[in-house]
């Protein structure tokens, strides 16, 4: 048991710097999957067919674009993005290099979250909205969002808890952060001490990431 505790002792420093990274990763991941996929998923969802702004064209586009990216698996993702990722960020290995196909992953699931989330709301509240003569952006903006919000926050949760996991993997390549962690220190070295301390940083950054998910929601859902 002392021998364990001084394992650990001696590697909080590098977890402490894979944690940021892990961080690091899941945020700026889920900064693009806000500014990408929110916008993909109201366009998915205003362009079918009897919504506000039809275009059955256009939403094949949008709606294949979604499922495409969500039925690659992330592992293969990384993989095939490393010649994109050298053109966005000059490297293929670390945490920067691991944002892009982290970021490639979460706009589609994003996209989707938003999609499903809009069609959730009542078609009469739409319909009141255009016999008011608003337009399609007003009603986008101030009927649309607003009542889908704590749906879209909630997916926001989900979709920040899947990039955990999938920063984890990113450690397969040369990703960093935890999973590098686990896989150099703990896989390769054979330091079983690392990997438990890996998993339960990972959980309890699971748990605390779906806490304050659901605590936000809550505060929006004026439903409730």
């Amino acid at each position: 048991m002392f021998d364990l505790i001084t394992e650990l002792a001696r590697y909080n420093d590098l977890m402490i710097s894979g944690s940021l990274e892990t961080l690091y990763m899941v945020a700026m991941a889920l900064f693009f999957a806000i500014v990408g996929g929110i916008p993909l998923g109201v366009l998915t969802t205003i362009t079918r067919p009897g919504h506000i702004l039809p275009n059955k064209p256009l939403n094949f586009i949008l709606d294949g674009i979604i499922n495409i990216g969500r039925s690659i698996p992330f592992i293969i993702l990384m993989v095939a993005v490393i010649p994109f990722t050298r053109m966005i960020v000059g490297t293929s290995i670390g945490t920067n290099a691991a944002v892009v196909p982290l970021s490639l992953a979460a706009i589609p699931f994003m996209g989707r979250v938003t999609d499903n989330a809009i069609l959730e709301i009542d078609q009469g509240v739409v319909e009141s909205a255009q016999s008011m003569g608003a337009s399609p952006l007003q009603i986008v903006f101030k009927v649309l969002l607003p009542e889908s919000l704590p749906a879209i926050i909630l997916g926001l949760t989900l979709t920040a808890i899947s990039l955990v996991s999938y920063s984890a993997m990113a450690g397969a390549i040369g990703g960093g952060g935890l999973g590098d962690i686990a896989i150099r220190y703990g896989y390769q070295r054979f330091q079983l001490a690392v990997m438990l301390e890996t998993i339960v940083i990972l959980v309890i950054m699971v748990q605390l990431i779906q806490y304050a998910g659901n605590q936000i929601a809550s505060f929006f859902d004026h439903k409730a």
